[in-house]
């Protein structure tokens, strides 16, 4: 078993991670990342970007997290593959267990986990990702101008992304498994007064329907009448909401009901001092690559600013180098 000491210690990658990473490295704290087994975390399986600022042209979300990737390498950050099984913030240096049996200690540590978007669990689905199919209507729906559009879902985050498709789709349909909405009645009534919104209740979506261009559209079941129907789509977004990655800090930091990681106000501290969160694991509401990586540069920050507060950097934090 070997050990790897670092003065910040990024458990994950993505915008959030890297961010944090460049900032750490640049104030000469010689981070460690540990990227996880997702390295670039969801923007990998975005294929067009158009909202990050800095590029007139779409970029590829692939792209941009390797090249997230490598200004982070470059200032200096020691990236590592592996994937953390086990934390321990019960004493400084905290410590943080990988699969490869390294043992990771960090007089600081950033949790940049990230979240997953929840999938309906169709093989079609898959394919059809990036190719008509989305989970955030906020970063895709503008490549849908003027298009008919399907998303599924019944509550906020479902009725908040279709309110948003309304603003560039012809028509947005709404699918869901129930004949009522959960979400807030304030939401509902601006939904169910767009005249561009559809309803298709007591429905589930059994397959994308799609050719080599793309998807053009829904396979659907009633699911009190068993009836299956076609609609036709040229955009699907999903929206039955996200998991933070945060298992593993389950009962070690204070979480909300939904299981994201609490941070103070106006800051990425978590409840343990020197513990840090920065994007979608501490993000429910706007999930975005920008103010991921605008978190992952707050939480370097602070961490830079505990470390030079602390009174000394004691010996035995350096031992494990």
């Amino acid at each position: 078993m070997s050990n790897t000491h670092s003065k910040v210690l990024i458990i994950g990658s993505g915008p959030a991670g890297y961010t944090a990473a460049i900032y750490a490295a640049r104030a000469n704290l010689n981070p460690t990342l540990v990227t996880g087994t997702e390295p670039g975390g969801q923007l990998m399986i975005t294929t067009e970007v158009e909202n990050y600022p800095g590029f007139a042209d779409v970029i590829q979300g692939p792209w941009l997290m390797e090249q997230m990737r490598a200004q982070a390498e470059h200032v200096g950050t020691h990236m590592v593959s592996d994937y953390i099984q086990d934390v321990d913030f019960s004493s400084r240096p905290y410590k943080a267990t990988g699969d490869s049996g390294t043992v990771y200690t960090g007089d600081t540590i950033v949790i940049a986990t990230g979240a997953k978007a929840r999938w309906l669990g169709l093989d079609s689905e898959y394919e059809y990702r990036g190719k008509g199919v989305s989970a955030c209507a906020t970063c895709d729906g503008f490549f849908f101008r003027g298009k008919e559009v399907a998303i599924v879902g019944g509550g906020n985050t479902a009725v908040e992304e279709a309110l948003f498709l309304t603003n560039f789709c012809s028509k947005v349909t709404l699918i869901h498994r129930r004949d009522t909405l959960r979400a807030e009645k304030i939401l509902q009534d601006r939904l169910f007064d767009n005249d561009k919104m559809e309803f298709i209740w007591d429905t589930t979506v059994e397959q994308v329907i799609g050719n080599e261009q793309g998807m053009t559209g829904l396979r659907l079941k009633n699911v009190k009448t068993g009836e299956e129907t076609t609609l036709e789509a040229e955009g699907f977004f999903v929206a039955i909401g996200h998991d933070p990655a945060t298992d593993l800090f389950k009962g070690k930091l204070e979480m909300d009901e939904l299981n994201y990681i609490i941070t103070k106000p106006d800051s990425t501290e978590t409840s343990i001092p020197g513990v840090y969160a920065a994007g979608d694991v501490t993000d429910h509401t706007y999930r975005q690559a920008v103010t991921a990586a605008g978190m992952g540069c707050m939480a370097a920050l602070e961490a830079d600013r505990f470390l030079a507060v602390q009174e000394t950097l004691q010996p035995s934090t350096e031992a494990a180098e």
